[in-house]
């Protein structure tokens, strides 16, 4: 998968989790989502890692990453029953850069 569409996907996937979220909470995530939308677009580690959550550089500010992880926690399990074919395929990348990352 080239960089850009994994930048895509990538952004795709935590809007989604962040605007799950905000509609269950009944609360406003735009300046958390636009800061997630940020990262992803500067990441210098897009072409080796799978997504944020497996990346080793923690890049968020700390504010940013406590509700982040709250969301993802949240959010994850959930969004199979809203995307699920978002779901699987984040699922089968995951996989797929782990076993790359095991032949290496």
């Amino acid at each position: 998968m080239n960089i850009e569409k994994k930048r895509a996907h990538e952004i795709q996937i935590i809007s989604e989790m962040i605007d799950l979220y905000a509609k269950k909470h009944a609360i406003n995530c735009d300046d958390l989502k636009q800061y997630a939308i940020k990262r992803t677009t500067c990441c210098p580690f897009m072409e080796q890692k799978t997504f944020c959550s497996a990346c080793t550089v923690h890049c968020y500010k700390a504010e940013y990453r406590t509700q982040i992880k709250e969301i993802m926690r949240y959010s994850g399990p959930r969004l199979f029953f809203t995307h699920p074919i978002l779901v699987i395929r984040h699922g089968l990348l995951s996989l797929e850069q782990k076993l790359k990352g095991a032949s290496q």
